[in-house]
């Protein structure tokens, strides 16, 4: 197994410590993280000594409005937070946030202090269609952001992602356009974090033409389960494993390619605005390590 210097490290610390997370390192190659928005009740301590014990790579850090680091607070808390998570031989893998522009002098300052600390990736802030316009001439608008958000990002060393996410109105819910923006940007420069939850939403039986689509363009994996409640009007998320995604389908394709990049875990079936909730929360991201593991393993 070919493994980054940065998981053999995170594995070499979880030997010395005697943590059980080393299995991790054991079983797949891919490096997983996990989204750390049901965890947000935790401080950051706390929250990063639990992510090593269960065994992630690192966490998928909120740096938004209500996210474990509020924007206005990043030059103070993000230092913090990071500190943490070293601390324990993990890493901020993913940093989600509001940003789909680098106009504002809050995205920047979250962009530098970012970058400064060693973070490589973010996920953009999600874009909507105005019915008003035509979709065609939104889409050249939203090409030139792209070009413009890669521009300054690209000296600082950090990369935009951005997530296909299902529902009406959303740029990139379909993949082809967003295929069109990214088309002549270098996924080096900005990359796509393919979310095969919600691409099976949109996409259904045709998904894994919308994944070899994007694919060339993947820079993380997004892995998270539903089913379809109300007559099949409305997508309901369920633990991993339990729903309509063909995980073993879906990681069979992926094993096939190039592409070994992280893989960030979405536990999202449990109310993280409720803080009685979070015992219920650990429990099912423990619960939800545990499957992609043995799906990987298995596919």
């Amino acid at each position: 197994m070919n493994l980054s210097r940065r998981h053999f490290l995170h594995s070499s610390l979880a030997l010395g410590a005697g943590l059980p997370h080393l299995s991790h390192a054991a079983e797949t190659s891919y490096e997983i993280c996990v989204f750390n928005k049901p965890l947000q009740h935790m401080s950051y301590g706390e929250q990063a000594e639990l992510v090593a014990e269960i065994g992630f790579a690192g966490i998928e850090g909120t740096v938004r409005k209500g996210g474990h680091v509020e924007p206005d607070k990043v030059e103070k808390d993000l230092p913090t937070q990071v500190k943490a998570l070293q601390k324990n031989g993990v890493e901020m893998t993913l940093m989600t946030t509001d940003i789909n522009n680098a106009d504002d002098e809050i995205h920047q300052r979250v962009l530098k202090t970012a970058a400064d600390l060693g973070i490589t990736r973010f996920r953009m802030g999600s874009i909507k269609y105005d019915t008003e316009y035509p979709i065609t001439e939104q889409l050249k608008n939203i090409r030139e952001t792209f070009r413009k958000l890669v521009d300054f990002c690209k000296p600082l060393g950090i990369q935009p992602l951005y997530q296909n996410h299902s529902g009406a109105g959303r740029f990139g819910a379909g993949l082809w356009d967003l295929k069109w923006v990214l088309a002549d940007i270098d996924p080096a420069d900005a990359a796509v974090a393919f979310d095969i939850r919600h691409a099976t939403v949109e996409g259904g039986q045709s998904w894994p033409t919308e994944f070899q689509l994007i694919r060339p363009h993947f820079g993380l994996v997004y892995c998270k389960d539903f089913v379809w409640k109300d007559d099949n009007k409305r997508p309901e998320n369920v633990p991993l494993g339990t729903g309509r995604v063909e995980y073993p389908r879906f990681f069979s394709m992926l094993k096939k390619t190039d592409y070994d990049g992280p893989i960030s875990l979405h536990m999202e079936y449990k109310d993280h605005r409720k803080p009685e909730l979070l015992n219920e929360s650990i429990a099912a991201v423990r619960a939800d390590m545990k499957s992609i593991q043995e799906i990987i393993r298995k596919s």
